[in-house]
């Protein structure tokens, strides 16, 4: 294929809008969301021109001063290749920002960007001065967020939705496979990352625009749950900020420390009482452990015990469990030590420091962690139609913390501020659960420590990877040939546009790789540790990302 030069400004057109605060912008209230961020909105497919308008959402909100934003947005060819790019400056202040790109593209014939049928992935790179990058004058040396998504060209629009088709306990592979290959297990689909009014969330639809000051909101957990549960999810988890429970984003110096305590094992009451009353549904409730600047926020999903690091004016722990602020090392240690399981929440590089070193590994952490969110649909959406349309991808940042050598599989998340628990998007996380055990918390965080999960932009739609027959999330060692087979399962009509299996080695710190783009793949792997998951994209654009298998490969 080859390279696509930059074309001409009759072709391209880029246009700015400086954008007031609106229901469902990504503005908040609290200094623990004022870091700079950026979201590659893009349409999967163009419209019957070959036009599509891709759209790049600057924000730094309650910024003192102008900043300048610094983008790239490359298109990649399936090896890696860069066909061309894009690039700006970008003033920013305290109200978002939108650059509009319109791309025209067509496969083999008349059009732009003359490119053969395929789906090709645009990247975007974005920084600001002192805002995590070195300030230089190159995008290279200056990137605080890093977003990708995958384009279509010249391939079919899907066909209208229709009844669903499959279920994973019939789960076929791609291959056309006559018979269907019976799975072990019911798939549960909900979402482990919200907020009510214990912390920032919980602010009514009508009137929310981002995170709320904290306890200021309406609802709570039993609203939360009940939400969730009316709009078809199996599970929901409220993950209150650790440091909102003293009512303020900062430390409130006259907090109750008793008051403090009480809120929170309020919540555990919440959802243990919910449960009790709705079997068939899980609510779960925990903390978001941490802060985003100079730091990185992570879910503990199984722990009755307040942590944190502020404290009154008296002196007394805002908290039942002292843990330093931003030190992950001690954090990890307590979970593995406690049991409790965590889940890395929208990680970026710079963020999850140990020694020095951004997204490290330590042994603690990697007892513990289990999950890392890949999507995180718009925090701050009102929409309760499942029709939000900025989403957010972290899979280069899972991919690095795979890469340091975690066992973490991928999870998709909402990230709810707003009283929309679930309903913003029809993104899911999906947890395998063993046929013929009940959905309950116990058996729910059984799957999440098996990493027997998937994450999914489209709750209709499934996804498994074998390795020899292995479930994805096992770990085992294998000598010879390996099998991976992708299992794939969606509404009739929708089929998958691009199948990628990628591969990686964990403890390397190096960069995961596609080793196939076919469902079923054998071969045998160099001698040594290895993981493999599989990301597939649908007809419609919407992603699936299977949890990663991880072998030692033996010699013979």
């Amino acid at each position: 294929m080859p390279a696509i030069s930059v074309v001409s400004a009759a072709i391209l057109t880029v246009f700015c809008v400086a954008c007031a605060a609106t229901p469902g912008s990504s503005v908040a209230a609290t200094s623990d969301h004022r870091e700079f961020d950026a979201v590659l909105q893009t349409p999967f497919h163009a419209d019957s021109n070959g036009i599509r308008t891709i759209t790049l959402h600057f924000n730094y909100p309650d910024s003192e001063q102008t900043q300048q934003v610094r983008w790239r947005l490359e298109l990649l060819r399936d090896d890696g290749r860069v066909l061309r790019h894009w690039k700006g400056r970008q003033a920013l202040a305290a109200a978002p920002v939108e650059v509009a790109i319109r791309w025209r593209s067509a496969a083999h014939g008349a059009g732009s960007d003359q490119l053969p049928a395929g789906v090709y992935r645009l990247r975007l790179r974005a920084g600001v001065a002192g805002c995590g990058g070195s300030g230089g004058d190159t995008i290279d040396n200056n990137i605080d967020v890093e977003q990708t998504w995958d384009v279509a060209v010249g391939l079919p629009r899907p066909a209208p939705d229709t009844p669903r088709a499959t279920a994973l306990s019939t789960l076929s592979p791609f291959s056309n496979a006559t018979a269907p290959r019976a799975t072990p297990y019911t798939v549960y689909l909900g979402n482990l990352h919200s907020q009510t009014n214990h912390s920032d969330g919980g602010g009514a639809l009508a009137g929310c625009t981002g995170a709320q000051n904290p306890q200021s909101a309406a609802f709570g957990p039993a609203e939360a749950y009940a939400f969730a549960q009316r709009h078809g999810l199996d599970f929901l988890m409220t993950s209150e900020h650790n440091h909102m429970f003293d009512g303020a984003d900062g430390t409130n110096a006259d907090a109750d420390p008793a008051a403090v305590k009480a809120l929170y094992q309020s919540g555990m009451r919440a959802a243990a009482a919910w449960n009790l009353a709705h079997p068939g549904f899980v609510g779960m409730y925990g903390q978001e452990w941490g802060v985003i600047n100079n730091g990185g926020h992570l879910n503990i999903l199984n722990s009755a015990e307040l942590l944190g690091w502020e404290r009154n004016a008296a002196g007394a722990l805002l908290a039942d469990t002292a843990t330093p602020r931003n030190d992950y090392a001690t954090l990890y240690a307590l979970m593995r030590e406690r049991g409790w399981l965590g889940q890395f929440n929208h990680p970026r590089d710079g963020q999850f420091v140990v020694g020095g070193k951004p997204l490290a590994w330590t042994p603690d952490g990697d007892a513990a962690m289990v999950l890392c969110e890949v999507i995180n649909s718009n925090a701050f959406s009102t929409r309760a139609d499942e029709s939000e349309p900025q989403h957010s991808n972290f899979e280069t940042g899972c991919n690095k913390l795979l890469e340091a050598g975690y066992h973490v599989a991928f999870s998709s998340k909402q990230d709810n501020h707003c009283a929309n628990w679930g309903a913003s998007s029809p993104n899911r996380t999906g947890v395998l659960i063993e046929r013929g055990e009940p959905l309950s918390a116990d058996t729910l965080l059984a799957a999440l420590r098996a990493r027997r999960v998937y994450a999914t932009m489209d709750k209709n739609a499934e996804l498994i990877l074998t390795a020899n027959g292995h479930m994805m999330g096992e770990r085992f060692a294998n000598r010879g040939r390996l099998t991976l087979q992708v299992h794939y399962s969606g509404r009739a009509g929708q089929r998958p546009a691009a199948i990628n299996v990628f591969a990686g080695v964990p403890g390397r710190n190096g960069e995961v790789t596609v080793l196939s783009r076919k469902p079923g793949t054998v071969f045998t792997p160099a001698a040594g540790p290895h993981f493999y998951y599989a990301r597939v994209t649908q007809e419609d654009g919407k992603m699936l990302w299977s949890a990663p298998v991880w072998i030692d490969q033996r010699r013979r």
